[in-house]
């Protein structure tokens, strides 16, 4: 049974994984659309990363939009012309967007077998599910055995996220439920991680560098509490260097080779806002 691996772009692949020989070759990504005033952007990486970085600091509005149900119908039907017998289409979670919902509707009148896998994440912590789906389909695993493998591998990562404003968030609708949490201080650095799906505020402080270190410390912690080999990927939005200096320590801990950086996935960078830092941690065997 040849299977095929779908995702979209909140995944947060790095330029180039995607491509042939890269470290997610055979995984295909659905664009998410990210709205900038009149502007459509669907792109990834250079297409996006420059427009939005000049919105966000300007202030403009900046929306983000699931894939059309169309754009999976034509991802599956050009998966079904080459040849494959089933795709496992794995996505960001279903609290934050409604990319899941879309991809099951397509399902339902695809040519082929299609398993949609709601993460409950994002970023390469849903990326490394994907991965996860792409090396069982091809080690041989059928449909049902390489979805598994999505579901297992995004139950086992982890999400952390520092933003150092939570304006954008505000803007998104994104702090509805911690509103009263946050209070009026749209100023406050947070961290917060994915719990249930949804994004969670852990903690909330004055200061830049007691917030990076805050989010050291919940990575480190999380690291701990683990058996085995992990993978960690830092994603940042205009603070590279700050995303490769964080890298260096948390590789330190977790071993040479166990941790790479990536620029934070558009549909995610438009709402928390430039500067962000996250970090994901899972499982190397799920992978």
């Amino acid at each position: 049974m040849r299977v095929a691996v779908v995702t979209d772009s909140a995944a947060g692949f790095a330029p180039g994984w995607t491509a042939a020989g890269g470290r997610a070759a055979g995984v295909r990504v659905v664009a998410m659309p990210v709205l900038i005033a009149d502007d459509i952007l669907t792109g990834e990486h250079d297409d996006v990363t420059g427009p939005l970085m000049v919105a966000l600091a300007a202030g403009s509005e900046v929306r983000t939009s699931r894939p059309s149900p169309g754009q999976f119908d034509q991802a599956y039907q050009s998966l079904a012309d080459e040849g494959y017998d089933g795709v496992v289409s794995v996505h960001l979670s279903g609290q934050l967007s409604g990319t899941v919902e879309a991809a099951r509707l397509a399902a339902t009148r695809a040519g082929i077998a299609v398993e949609v896998i709601d993460t409950r994440t994002a970023g390469m912590a849903q990326g490394r599910a994907a991965m996860a789906a792409q090396d069982a389909a091809n080690a041989g695993a059928d449909l049902q055995a390489a979805a598994a493998a999505a579901a297992m591998a995004a139950r086992a990562s982890a999400l952390y996220f520092y933003v150092p404003s939570v304006e954008q968030l505000r803007r998104g609708g994104r702090i509805t439920a911690a509103a009263g949490w946050l209070g009026t201080l749209l100023s406050v650095r947070v961290i917060l991680h994915v719990q249930g799906g949804r994004l969670v505020p852990l903690e909330r402080m004055r200061s830049a560098a007691r917030g990076l270190q805050r989010l050291q410390d919940l990575v480190e912690a999380d690291l701990t509490a683990r058996t085995g080999r992990v993978w960690l990927t830092v994603h940042y939005f205009g603070n590279e260097d700050a995303a490769t200096a964080l890298a260096g320590r948390l590789e330190a801990i977790a071993g040479a080779g166990c941790v790479t950086t990536a620029p934070c996935p558009s549909v995610l960078a438009a709402h928390a806002g430039l500067g962000v830092l996250a970090v994901t941690v899972s499982p190397a065997d799920a992978s």
